[in-house]
């Protein structure tokens, strides 16, 4: 009796371990290495990926916003572009980007045309516009975690905490809808608008919520005991945070994989290329490629 509970242990520890492996396997070839397109920037972020699959980026000390289309051609998309951090397309085509330099929101045309959608929360700068995701509705929410900028005069925050707003499409001004969070960094939704995930870094968690019809949070969760920078979603509903690397979490929060990128630091991703069907990824000073067998949902 021992000796078959032995073996049943054994075989049981056999199957979920292969399962796990068949599931790293359906997500993307776990022998490929995240091929390298360019290494010559100085820190890269806000992967964001346009209708057509082409994907854009900062290089935020240098002051830039980078394409690298589906044709495989690097090019320098905007320059002074605002101390450009996280970004976003929207339903239009435009560019949103958190433009840290004056803590502002923008929004950027194809034509490079700048629209400034928010300079202020009720009249206080924000602490720096990190990251943000838009509804179908056109609302945006927002991260606003403090971190010291060089290039800023000002010392210290402007404003009582660090906090999740949305901005309602065509409002002057946005709303709280999380003011418990640490350091609130990464953040996107679900496509059918109804879940939001946001990346607690300073505290080391990520949190799911229920999105209401009037764009307020509830139902907050803890799902994953790990914060991130970027956060990325799959067709699946799995969640891909930055910062070791890239981890892989289930939609119920279960670690199912760990793509290594052989860099200090991982701080955004994104799905693209012309089937979504290619994880990029900035990492420190570049950025990098891996071909996926699922597709992203942005």
């Amino acid at each position: 009796m021992k000796i078959f509970k032995l073996f049943a242990g054994i075989l049981l520890f056999a199957i979920s371990f292969n399962a796990a492996a068949q599931q790293d396997k359906l997500l993307y070839d776990t022998t490929a290495k995240p091929q390298l397109i360019s290494r010559q920037f100085t820190f890269t972020e806000g992967a964001s990926v346009d209708k057509k699959g082409n994907v854009f980026f900062t290089d935020q000390p240098d002051n830039k916003i980078w394409e690298y289309d589906i044709n495989g051609k690097l090019s320098i998309f905007l320059d002074s572009a605002g101390r450009s951090n996280g970004m976003y397309f929207d339903h239009q085509g435009n560019l949103v980007t958190c433009a840290d330099e004056h803590d502002q929101l923008w929004s950027i045309s194809p034509q490079k045309k700048i629209n400034v959608l928010l300079t202020n929360v009720r009249g206080h700068l924000m602490n720096g516009p990190n990251d943000i995701w838009i509804d179908a509705k056109g609302g945006i929410y927002m991260t606003d975690p403090y971190y010291q900028r060089d290039y800023w005069e000002r010392v210290k925050p402007d404003l009582d905490g660090e906090k999740v707003y949305y901005l309602p499409k065509n409002s002057g001004q946005p709303i709280v809808v999380d003011s418990t969070i640490k350091k609130p960094n990464g953040i996107v939704g679900t496509p059918n608008g109804k879940y939001l995930y946001v990346a607690d870094i300073g505290a080391n968690k990520t949190y799911k919520y229920t999105i209401n019809k009037n764009g307020t949070l509830s139902d907050r969760q803890l799902i994953i005991q790990q914060g991130a920078d970027g956060i990325t979603l799959d067709e699946r509903g799995n969640i891909y945070l930055c910062g070791n690397g890239v981890t892989i979490y289930d939609p119920k929060g279960k670690k199912i994989a760990h793509i290594i990128i052989n860099e200090p630091w991982t701080a955004n991703l994104c799905f693209g290329g012309k089937y979504k069907d290619i994880l990029f990824i900035t990492a420190s000073k570049a950025l990098y490629a891996l071909k996926m067998n699922i597709k992203g949902v942005e």
